[in-house]
């Protein structure tokens, strides 16, 4: 059986100084082991032996506290050259040696919960003496990071599940090694040799100094130490993913039930399967193990393959079946991804004449996938969830009336269904806690299934499938697939967050022709205003939030705006007031402006009417947001102005086009927006005002997808530096029937 070697490290405080992001790097700890177990500068032979049967383990699992960055200071210290400053002079003085070497060091140390170890699992086949003696050395360690990072470790060899259950009780961040190259993070760790360059570069560091030169002028000279042999290993690399289409035979997107997503993954997963066993026999026990799933355990859930089915959704007519497949490879998964994308592309259905009816093929659009894979708080399932919950009391027809369920039975087995979904989330490597969670049989979706309609053909009991909705305190990044049935195509969940930081109204009437936003959103500005301070007690000021100024009067600044912005968007019709959390990404979170933006909606209340003067007498009317299907809130590469964009600097050495572009791009930046493409912003017009502002209207083009909503420049808060996604890039597919 697979044994791991648990390394446990404990602070003594809740600090780290260490350079480098947290938690420490499996090097460091390689390193803390070493100076902990030499005696001077001797290395006891058979700690330098079992610290070099370490080097040859795979990169270990990493558990560690949740940590965020303390306050930064500077620290005023000599530098390390005092015999060079201390030579220049005849009478050297020391106090003015060590005051001219000083120098400023930047200290920001990692603050986290001293109570939580950082656990590090190095996967083990066959444990010796070696690992008894690493368990042994572990105990010297006295520090990890800086000196002033007081620590000490044990260490024990334990069974692969009890590591997994470690793992799942810890409670903190799991940083998993990918196998290979990606987009994660990267850790140094140890590798064959490390030992050895660490010990010859302990011994360089010891002759730094030697004497060179002539013997009528000896030179000191400084020798730089070698440089330790470590590896570079990426950690939590996104897997890799698989697009496909279900196309007919004669090419056109073809639809599959959405009830029966299990038997269209298991259909899948086999002949796949099938044909990568015949094509590669080899492989035959890692396809069981990591494709088809069995014989697989605790251990091997996070490299195992995942087939999702992916239904139409983003619109209230969707007919929600299913169209498209992902499947998502892990990158320490043994089965390669090129293999696997072969595999599925032979998958295909035939009639009785061998003519193929159906296929699957691969594909490049992913804006329907995007919508599984995009940030929410709010998560509702599409397929229901298999929650292992103790069975239901089953009633005869023929005595419902006389044995039918309480109420307080039905409430004791939601609330038994809604513990283990919140199990689900810890069993599929999910850390965010729910605050909320709501279960049911019915859909959330008005045409999805009941969650019994999922049961036939496959081996879970109807009464344990449950459609669940998950709302968390912090977004939490799709794509989200929970329970017992996530490898079957079951549990797949659906951001749907409502627009609660957005009030919205549509202008039902009363709007001049050729009225510009701008008079409109002043109106609208100043209505909010007038109601929000009616509702206030006597001579009690507007807060800022509203006002936008602090109560000196000086306006709210800071570099993060932190009141709300007021919107026309006109080619729509409707007015918006739009949270400060919603415009920058970040710096403002919503529970921070929660309360004060709900007392100014409930201000708002009733408003039916806007005197705007020249843009006319408004009639309005309350409006709801739909996030996935608006042009200034669903995902977009292409963003074109609404409102002409103002420039929040003037820069006199550069033309208009180029000041122009130069501003959007800071602006971007200072939102937490990634740059466009380079030559990705147009200018599409400029327009200089009476005392020289200069303001315009662009297009911008990112590399992928973006959701809004995008407001930007000196005029963001008052209706200006609006953008709306192009609708051929705003993740809005025209079709959604059958005939898609």
């Amino acid at each position: 059986m697979t044994q791991a070697l648990v390394v446990t490290v404990r602070f003594h405080e809740g600090r780290y100084h260490g350079t480098g992001d947290w938690p420490p790097a499996p090097a460091r700890l390689f390193q803390a082991l070493m100076a902990g177990a030499a005696c001077g500068a001797r290395m006891p032979p058979d700690v330098r032996d079992a610290l070099g049967w370490l080097e040859r383990l795979p990169p270990p699992v990493i558990a560690a506290p949740r940590g965020f960055h303390g306050k930064a200071y500077t620290s005023f210290v000599p530098n390390n050259d005092l015999d060079a400053e201390l030579s220049k002079g005849k009478t050297p003085d020391l106090a003015k040696a060590v005051a001219a070497i000083r120098v400023g060091k930047h200290i920001q140390p990692v603050l986290f919960d001293a109570e939580t170890p950082v656990l590090y699992f190095w996967p083990v086949d066959d444990p010796d003496a070696r690992a008894t003696t690493l368990c042994a050395t572990a105990e010297t360690l006295y520090q990890l990071g800086w000196g002033i990072d007081m620590a000490w470790a044990e260490a024990a060899v334990i069974d692969a599940d009890e590591a997994e259950e470690r793992l799942a009780a810890h409670g903190g961040t799991i940083h998993r090694p990918s196998g290979g190259g990606g987009t994660g993070r990267n850790f140094l760790c140890p590798r064959p040799g490390t030992g050895a360059s660490l010990i010859e570069r302990f011994e360089n560091m010891r002759n730094r100094f030697r004497v060179g030169g002539t013997n009528r002028k000896p030179v000191r000279v400084f020798v730089q130490p070698s440089k330790p042999l470590l590896a570079k290993v990426a950690y939590d690399a996104r897997p890799h993913r698989l697009l496909f289409d279900l196309r007919k035979g004669a090419g056109g997107l073809d639809s599959w039930p959405l009830s029966a997503s299990a038997a269209l993954v298991e259909t899948v997963r086999d002949e796949a399967a099938g044909r990568l066993r015949d094509t590669v026999p080899d492989l035959a026990n890692s396809i069981e193990r990591y494709l088809i799933g069995r014989g697989a355990t605790d251990a091997d859930k996070a490299m195992r393959v995942r087939v999702v089915p992916i239904p139409s959704v983003g619109h209230p007519h969707a007919d929600m079946e299913i169209r498209r497949i992902v499947v998502y490879i892990p990158q320490s998964c043994p089965l390669k991804a090129d293999d696997l994308a072969w595999a599925l592309s032979q998958v295909s259905w035939v009639d009785g004449d061998g003519v193929i009816e159906r296929e699957l093929r691969r594909a490049d659009d992913d804006r329907m996938i995007g919508r599984f894979e995009r940030r929410g708080k709010r998560w509702r399932s599409v397929t229901p969830l298999a929650l292992p919950v103790a069975r239901r009391r089953q009633v005869e027809p023929v005595h419902r009336m006389d044995e039918g369920k309480s109420g307080h039975e039905r409430a004791a087995k939601e609330a038994r269904a809604a513990a283990a979904a919140r199990q689900a989330l810890r069993h599929a490597g999910i850390r965010a806690p729910a605050d909320e969670v709501r279960v049911q049989r019915e859909p959330f979706d008005q045409r999805g299934e009941r969650a019994e309609a999922f049961a036939a053909g496959t081996r879970f009991p109807k009464e344990a499938l449950w459609h669940v909705e998950m709302t968390f305190a912090e977004p939490v990044a799709g794509p989200l697939v929970l329970g017992d049935g996530r490898y079957l195509g079951l549990g797949l969940m659906h951001p749907s967050d409502p627009a609660h930081d957005v009030a919205a109204f549509a202008i039902t009437d009363g709007l001049a022709d050729g009225t510009g936003p701008a008079p409109v959103a002043h109106a609208a500005r100043r209505a909010m205003m007038a109601r929000v301070q009616g509702s206030l007690p006597p001579r009690e000021e507007l807060p800022p939030y509203v006002s936008g100024h602090e109560t000196n009067g000086a306006p709210a600044g800071g570099g993060v705006h932190r009141h709300v912005a007021v919107l026309a968007d006109l080619p729509r019709r409707r007015i918006l007031y739009l949270a400060p959390n919603r415009m920058q990404r970040h710096g403002v979170e919503w529970r921070e402006v929660a309360e004060d933006h709900r007392r100014m909606a409930r201000a708002l209340e009733g408003m039916d009417i806007l005197r705007a003067g020249r843009a006319g007498l408004l009639r309005l009317a309350p409006a709801a947001i739909d996030v996935e299907g608006d042009p200034l809130f669903a995902p977009s590469r292409v963003w074109e102005s609404v409102t002409e964009y103002d420039v929040t600097r003037h820069r006199r050495r550069l033309g208009d086009d180029e000041a122009l572009k130069v501003d959007v791009a800071a602006e971007l930046r200072r939102c937490g927006w990634p740059l466009p493409a380079p030559g990705a912003i147009e200018v599409l017009a400029a327009r200089r005002g009476p005392r020289g502002g200069l303001a315009g209207r662009l297009r911008l083009v990112f590399p992928t997808a973006q959701a809004g909503p995008l407001v930007i420049g000196r005029s963001a808060h008052k209706g200006g530096g609006l953008f709306a996604g192009s609708p051929r890039d705003a993740g809005q597919p025209p079709r959604f029937l059958a005939h898609e």
